[in-house]
């Protein structure tokens, strides 16, 4: 068995196509989506991506305020910009980088967003939201990965899956998407017992742990015929990879994503796609009979 390739690269440029569109229309009512990135500090990773995210929206034509605070900012002063981006009505959206730099709380400041201009869907309203299946601004890796399983007709519901990863940026907001379609859903984390039994029983696999070379998924922990999805991203001598060995694993599992071109670029469709979602939710706000009276 050779797996067929979950190809993130090509599926988001399919919806970027999509969303271009909807931009186009957007416009041509007046209305311009515009996302506000915040990064504090000079962390080379955190610029890179920042700066994927921007070619991302200027490719679709949203509108873009990128702020950069340096590393020594004080809460205050990022809280002060936070909520002058929330009072902003020409803000849809925005997008705080993480991690912030260590004498920053990453909770406290992320709760300091709008809920409705969260594009990243981290505050605890969308998070909550989330578990009664009412969220529409997702976090957009679990998004993506989702979006993924859709594309391929992947059969979801009455699904074991096993997640590996418990974090509020993908584990966590996984589970619950998945358990709104009816999978029947494993959390694995760094004190599981046994891993390798919980993973060889999941019809879909998905990791997220990005510890290589100590974790690495190979073949042996794999179903025959499993859906592997590889959201993590590492560096190995001077190559990027993800948690899976995907030579062996491609040769046993049905379906894989590769490590780059898999989940990425899923992630940064999804974020756009929420700026347009944070877009027409706040445009219908304003012409909602609260907003009238």
């Amino acid at each position: 068995m050779t797996a067929v390739l979950m190809d993130g690269k090509a599926l988001a440029a399919e919806i970027t196509e999509r969303l271009r569109a909807q931009v186009d229309r957007m416009k041509s009512d007046g209305v311009v989506p515009t996302l506000a990135t915040v990064l504090v500090g000079d962390d080379p990773a955190s610029r890179v991506y920042v700066s994927r995210k921007h070619r991302a929206a200027e490719a679709i034509g949203i509108g873009l305020r990128n702020y950069t605070l340096p590393e020594n900012t004080a809460e205050g002063e990022l809280t002060s910009l936070i909520e002058s981006l929330n009072a902003d009505g020409t803000v849809n959206g925005i997008l705080l980088q993480l991690p912030l730099p260590s004498h920053l709380e990453q909770r406290r400041a992320t709760e300091k967003i709008e809920p409705n201009k969260d594009v990243d869907g981290l505050t605890v309203t969308n998070a909550g939201r989330l578990v009664y299946g009412e969220s529409d601004l997702i976090p957009c890796t679990p998004r993506g990965v989702m979006e993924l399983l859709h594309h391929y007709s992947i059969t979801v519901e009455s699904a074991q899956v096993v997640i590996v990863n418990r974090s509020m940026l993908v584990g966590k907001p996984l589970h619950h998407l998945l358990l709104n379609e009816d999978a029947t859903v494993t959390v694995c984390h760094s004190k599981s017992s046994d891993l390798s039994s919980l993973t060889r029983d999941a019809d879909i696999l998905i990791t997220a742990v990005g510890r290589r070379p100590e974790f690495v998924v190979t073949a042996d922990m794999v179903k025959e015929g499993a859906v592997v999805v590889d959201v993590a991203m590492n560096r190995v001598e001077g190559k990027l990879v993800g948690d899976v060995d995907f030579e062996g694993v491609s040769k046993k599992a049905s379906y894989i994503t590769p490590v780059p071109g898999g989940v990425g670029p899923m992630t940064v469709a999804m974020l756009m796609q929420n700026t347009l979602v944070a877009t027409t939710k706040q445009k219908r706000a304003l012409v909602s009979p609260v907003a009238q009276q």
